[in-house]
C-alpha cells in the first residue's frame, strides 16, 4: 500500500515544476507535459519514488543510525526544523560550513567547543572573566549554536543525507558522494538528479509541497525507530525469559572450609564417644563391686 495519495500530492502543488527554459535534459523521465511555459511533473512517478525512498529510510531508522536533513533556503528551514525535530534527526538549516562531512572530527571539536562554554556557564568560571571576555565567548557561542546546534547529537558521520533543493546544497552532494553516503532529494525539473540515490521528483520551491513530502519521510523515520523499540524490548524479554532460575538450597562453600568443617565434627564426634564410654564403665564397676 502507498504511503501517500496521488490526490494529496496534487492538492501540495508537488507537480509543478520550473521554467521551460531552465529545465535540466536529464529530469526528461520525470515530466509528464509542459503547460503555459512550465513544466509539470508526473506525480505517478513521484509516488513510486517517495514510496521507495521512505522505505529505505525507514530501514535505516530501524537499524539505529542517524539521517542528516539539509535545507537552508528560506521557505525549507523552518518546516525542516520542526518536523525533523520531532523524529529526533540532526538537520542543517543556516549554513553548510564546508568540511561537514569529509572534516567531520573538526566540525566534532566546535560542538566541543560549545559544550566547554556550556560547562563554565554552569560552574562558575564565566563570572571570573571580563566584561569583554564574556561578550567575546557569548557571540562564539551564539554563532556555534546557530550553524552546529542542531547536530550537536551527531557523533559520528550520518547514514544518509536528505537534500532539499539540490543545486543549493551542491556543497553537501558532493563531500557525502565522496564519503559513498547515500543521498536522498528532492529533485525540481531544473536540478541534476545523476549524483542522488533516490531521486524524489517534486516542486521543492513551495512551503507546502516540501512540508508534504517531509511528513511520508518523517512518518517512515518515526516507523522504523518505533520497531527498532519494540524489538529492542522484546529481545530484553526473552533473554529474561531464557535465563537460568537458581535453585534455593544450601549455600556454596570452599572445599577448604568444608574439610575444615568436616574435620572438626570428626573431632567432636570421637570425643563424645570417649565421654559415653567411660561413663559407660563408671556404671559397670559398682555393679562388679556388690
Amino acid at each position: 500500500m502507498s504511503r501517500t495519495d496521488f490526490n494529496t500530492l496534487l492538492d501540495a502543488g508537488v507537480h509543478f515544476g520550473h521554467l521551460k527554459r531552465k529545465w535540466n535534459p536529464k529530469m526528461a523521465p520525470y515530466i509528464f507535459m509542459e503547460k503555459n511555459g512550465i513544466h509539470i511533473i508526473d506525480l505517478h512517478k513521484t509516488v513510486v519514488k517517495l514510496d521507495e525512498a521512505a522505505a529505505a529510510l525507514k530501514q535505516i531508522a530501524k537499524s539505529g543510525r542517524r539521517v542528516l536533513f539539509v535545507a537552508t533556503k528560506k521557505q525549507a528551514k523552518e518546516i525542516v526544523a520542526e518536523k525533523v525535530a520531532t523524529v529526533g534527526m540532526p538537520y542543517v538549516t543556516e549554513r553548510w560550513a564546508g568540511g561537514m562531512l569529509t572534516n567531520f572530527p573538526t566540525i566534532r571539536k566546535a560542538v566541543k567547543k560549545m559544550a566547554t562554554i556550556d560547562k563554565m556557564l554552569g560552574d562558575g568560571t564565566f563570572d571570573n572573566f571580563s566584561k569583554r571576555e564574556k561578550l567575546q565567548i557569548a557571540r562564539q557561542r551564539a554563532k556555534l549554536e546557530k550553524n552546529l546546534g542542531s547536530i550537536a547529537d551527531l557523533t559520528r558521520l550520518p547514514a544518509a543525507l536528505f537534500v532539499i533543493d539540490v543545486q543549493k546544497e551542491a556543497n553537501a552532494v558532493k563531500e557525502a558522494k565522496r564519503l559513498s553516503i547515500p543521498v536522498f532529494a528532492m529533485v525540481d525539473t531544473c536540478c541534476d538528479p545523476t549524483d542522488i540515490d533516490y531521486v524524489i521528483p517534486a516542486n521543492d520551491d513551495a512551503a507546502k509541497s516540501i512540508a508534504t513530502i517531509l511528513d511520508v519521510v518523517c512518518a517512515a523515520i518515526a516507523e522504523g525507530t518505533e520497531e527498532r523499540k519494540l524489538e529492542k524490548e522484546k529481545e530484553a524479554q526473552e533473554a529474561e525469559a531464557a535465563a537460568p532460575v537458581r535453585k534455593e538450597g544450601k549455600p556454596r562453600i570452599k572445599k577448604a572450609v568444608r574439610a575444615a568443617v568436616d574435620a572438626e565434627e570428626a573431632t567432636v564426634a570421637e570425643v563424645v564417644a570417649a565421654t559415653e564410654t567411660a561413663e559407660a564403665d563408671k556404671v559397670e564397676a559398682p555393679a562388679e563391686a556388690e
